[in-house]
């Protein structure tokens, strides 16, 4: 079902230039100390493409909020104009070139303080990549500082902190855990609230992580105890996690789009939303999401007493349906250009046979027309659609073969299984890094390599602490639920830029938006949160030769995987 294709017209390559940064003060002094500096934190700004939907958004730290942008000198490309309140960059580019600027922010203190950058933003006519495939690793329950306390990285400039503050202003330094723990922190709405502690001004304040219930398996020895979700995981245990983060590219400022669990992110990375869609000759309100997991299996062939909840625009949670929805995902679209994809997902082994389980981690399981249950809901008991059997493979392991024969799909998505999944919970649960590793040494040393694009990043935070206050919903759209907490993003590419710390801001939108563009799609083209992300295209660099590959040492390799005689288990069950 899978097949080679060309490199298909996309996007514009840009360039980055530093950025220069000046504090000024409109009293003619910089001396003023009553507030934190103020600075522009944006460094770089993605490419656009003439007639296609450019959005970037410039960002602040310091000095007193709310702030206001400006452009100082230079201009935007045309087309394109810059939100004085919110620093959003948007629109359509009308001709092909670069702009160069200089962005400035002023803040709300009295006499204004004002801090300015140097930028630019390329826009070029539809090009070309030499990415013909894009695999993503969906992996389980990670904060950004939780698993990636590298000092290569932090060295390289990556903003990641090894202190937090709880709910009484304590400062606590984060302590070293195994990969595998026997405890695992709540990662509800609830709890996301819980450390968020969104102020007045609508931004987080980071600081109640210590309030995150943390469930305690009967006879554990190291739970329950004091700040274990101020944790970070020992890099011994995930060296082959640093090490590509180290040689590729790290993304230090990705958030998972939802704020919450495992099943509605499962959505958003398929589909960019956990919206219901229309059910039943129903459509649901567009400013609602599914935003919890499911309280018993999920799915169009769950139980029918399956319910999850819906969260709306003001953040209340007050309505319960039944996990089936329907409405369209990336994969139509990648269907409707003739493109290949496969959904790898692991599933439950009955009498040597492999069968489907309605579960949170499953995507399109949840999507009505991939699905294609054997009674209308809520009465199905099995996915037996067209979509479903010939895109869906229950088995995750799968990809490795798939690979060796020269049977990549198009688009693949990889979801492990729990042993694999770093999700916590269980002391045995330690083969994330090997089981990433070996997908990656699989592409690496295949044809695939000089044409693969390979996004490894984890579906929520966790319940881990981390110091970076998610960014503001964009617009109207998603309030109440978009962003969710940083998780890391690791991209590996034979034209990933090497060693590069990406500081501009993604989520999971940012994927479909870059698996839109590079097969020539209309960007933004579900309207969900690819609508809104950027393209991912600060990360690599189209112009140079393909960069050869390095086997990434890990304890298991693909052999171990593919002859794993362990019952399947599910990355999530929480």
């Amino acid at each position: 079902m899978s097949r080679l294709v060309s490199a298909r017209s996309f996007r514009a390559l840009f360039a980055i230039t530093p950025v220069l940064v000046s504090l000024i003060s409109c009293g003619g002094s910089s001396s003023n100390s009553s507030s934190p500096g103020l600075q522009v934190e944006t460094k770089d700004l993605p490419g656009g493409i003439v007639g296609s939907v450019y959005s970037a958004t410039l960002s602040a730290t310091g000095g007193v909020p709310p702030y206001t942008w400006s452009i100082a000198s230079g201009s935007l490309p045309a087309g394109v104009t810059l939100d004085s309140s919110s620093g959003s960059i948007s629109g359509t580019p009308t001709g092909q070139g670069t702009s160069s600027f200089t962005a400035m922010v002023g803040d709300s203190e009295q006499p204004p303080k004002s801090a300015s950058a140097s930028l630019l933003i390329s826009v070029a006519l539809t090009g070309s990549t030499p990415i013909t495939h894009v695999v993503v690793i969906f992996q389980e329950n990670r904060s950004t500082d939780n698993l990636f306390q590298d000092p290569v990285l932090i060295g390289n400039g990556a903003n990641i902190q090894n202190y937090g503050y709880d709910s009484n202003g304590n400062k606590i330094t984060l302590t070293e855990s195994a990969l595998g723990v026997d405890y695992d922190p709540d990662h509800t709405h609830g709890s996301f609230n819980l450390m968020c502690d969104m102020q007045a001004n609508g931004i987080c304040k980071m600081d109640g992580a210590n309030l995150i219930p943390v469930s305690c398996p009967a006879g554990a020895t190291d739970c329950p105890a004091p700040d274990l979700t101020f944790q970070y995981v020992n890099p011994d245990d995930i060296q082959p996690y640093f090490q590509l983060a180290e040689q590729y590219t790290f993304a230090d400022n990705m958030f998972q789009t939802n704020q919450g669990p495992s099943f509605p992110a499962h959505q958003f990375i398929i589909a960019g939303t956990s919206w219901p869609g229309t059910i039943s000759g129903v459509t649901y309100p567009s400013d609602l999401f599914a935003s919890e997991n499911p309280n018993t299996g999920a799915g169009c062939d769950a139980v029918s007493n399956s319910l999850v909840l819906l969260i709306d625009s003001s953040g209340t949670e007050n309505t319960r349906i039944y996990p089936c929805f329907e409405h369209e995902t990336l994969s139509d679209l990648l269907d409707a250009n003739g493109l290949s994809w496969t959904y790898y997902t692991p599933a439950i082994e009955e009498d040597g046979q492999l069968y489907s389980n309605p579960a949170i981690w499953n995507g399109p399981e949840a999507i009505e027309h991939i699905c294609g249950p054997n009674q209308p809901p809520p009465n199905g008991t099995e996915c037996v659609g067209s979509e479903w059997n010939n895109h869906v493979v229950l088995g995750q392991t799968q990809i490795l073969t798939d690979i060796a024969n020269g049977n990549l799909a198009d688009v693949s998505w990889v979801i492990p299984t729990g042993s694999d999944s770093d999700h916590p919970g269980s002391t045995s649960g330690v083969g994330g890094p090997s089981w990433v590793a070996s997908i990656v040494n699989a592409i690496g040393t295949s044809p695939y390599w000089a044409n693969t694009a390979i996004f490894i990043t984890w579906d929520d935070w966790g319940g881990w602490f981390d110091h970076v206050a998610p960014p503001t919903c964009p617009g109207a759209w998603g309030c109440g639920y978009v962003y969710g907490f940083r998780v890391p993003l690791i991209v590996v590419s034979a034209f990933a830029k090497t060693g590069y710390i990406s500081h501009q801001q993604h989520d999971f939108g940012s994927i479909l938006r870059y698996i839109e563009e590079n097969f020539g799609l209309t960007p933004g083209g579900l309207g969900y949160a690819d609508a809104y992300a950027d393209d991912l295209s600060d990360c690599f660099v189209y112009t140079q030769a393909a960069r050869a590959f390095k086997t990434i040492p890990a304890p298991l390799n693909a052999d171990f995987f593919l002859h794993d005689t362990r019952p399947p288990e599910p990355p999530d069950n929480d």
